[in-house]
């Protein structure tokens, strides 16, 4: 048995957590920067980073204490590397190096992506290889065949916003609050997901591939009408993305080889709405669904261990000059595609 320790500064969460390579979360800490972010309705990048190099230092020694465990205790640190804000990404990722120089313990550069797309295999040890992943952020939408650690296969991505984005904007744009998308969520809960005529990027597109730039242009025109109440917007809106992503899933599931788990990750995964769905297009395409619980689906550190884990038992280790990434896709054979998903 593994124990590996994590940390994960990619975005606005701070975190560290000791996990083992049977699936046990021995520890595990996270400090929000909500209240920091608020006042400016998203994610300052310098106000994140400065975040973190405060927390990071501290979070570990609250993680060690409450496991009753020491440095020399673990196998290996596990650090986010990529992609995400690049000063945040540089503290989790300095830290990890300073701690495996100190101890002597290999470094495991995790993807980000990876946490999330390995995360549903932390609390469900049923998961197999290969199934189709779900992978939906606040930047990132993919669709991606998950064949083993290391080995995945973009199926589809978007061509300019992520479906999480997406919802912050909207969430802005109707002075929502922040957060963006529980607050969205929440909103919807008292709208008509019928009212507001919302369109649906690229559903029934022969391409396989996401687009919401245009329903945020689209929000931006129904809130300024004055004609519809925010929560209908914020129900319509809600409603026009799950649609979106259930064609693009049949889309997917109607020209590839059927696997038996449909798999989803990431902050939207938290979504009530959308784990709805998909369960629903899971039992109708006779599919296992597996989701990880809600705390799992937004950034944490348990899902970067346990991505440090398999890729311990894989051998997989990287030297302590290893860079950091704001950008790095899973899939770095997939063809460029148009808009902004050249980047994806």
């Amino acid at each position: 048995m593994a124990v590996i320790l994590g940390l994960e500064s990619s975005c606005d969460e701070t975190a560290a957590a000791l996990v083992t390579s049977d699936r046990r979360i021995i520890a595990h800490r996270l400090a929000g920067q909500e209240e920091r972010h608020r006042p400016y309705g998203g994610v300052v990048p310098e106000i994140a980073a400065r975040a973190h190099a405060e927390k990071m230092t501290p979070l570990v020694e609250a993680v060690f204490a409450e496991a009753g465990a020491r440095l020399s205790d673990v196998d290996a640190i596990a650090a986010t590397a990529g992609p995400g804000l690049i000063g945040g990404v540089m503290v989790g990722l300095v830290t990890g190096k300073a701690l495996a120089l100190a101890s002597g313990k290999p470094l495991i550069a995790v993807n980000h992506l990876e946490g999330h797309a390995l995360s549903p295999r932390l609390v469900d040890p049923d998961l197999d290889f290969p199934y189709l992943l779900l992978l939906v952020s606040g930047g990132h939408c993919q669709i991606l065949r998950v064949n083993g650690v290391g080995a995945y296969e973009r199926l589809a991505t978007t061509i300019d916003d992520a479906a999480g984005e997406a919802f912050d904007k909207t969430a802005k744009l109707l002075g929502l609050g922040f957060p963006g998308g529980p607050a969205v969520e929440k909103a919807a809960e008292s709208g008509d997901p019928h009212a507001v005529p919302l369109p649906r990027p690229l559903a029934g597109s022969k391409e396989p591939h996401f687009s919401f730039a245009g329903l945020k242009s689209a929000v931006l025109r129904a809130s300024e009408s004055g004609q519809y109440g925010a929560e209908d917007i914020a129900a319509s809106f809600q409603m026009a993305v799950i649609d979106c992503l259930r064609d693009r899933l049949n889309h997917i599931l109607d020209r590839t080889e059927r696997l038996a788990a449909l798999v989803v990750a990431g902050g939207v995964a938290a979504n009530g709405a959308v784990r709805a769905m998909l369960q629903e297009l899971a039992g109708e395409r006779d599919m296992r669904f597996v989701a990880p619980p809600l705390w799992l689906c937004t950034d944490n550190a348990a899902m970067i261990a346990w991505a440090g884990a398999e890729r311990f038992a894989a051998g997989l280790n990287d030297p302590l000059d290893i860079p950091a990434r704001p950008r790095w896709p899973l899939d770095e054979t997939a063809s460029a595609v148009r808009g902004a998903g050249v980047k994806a």
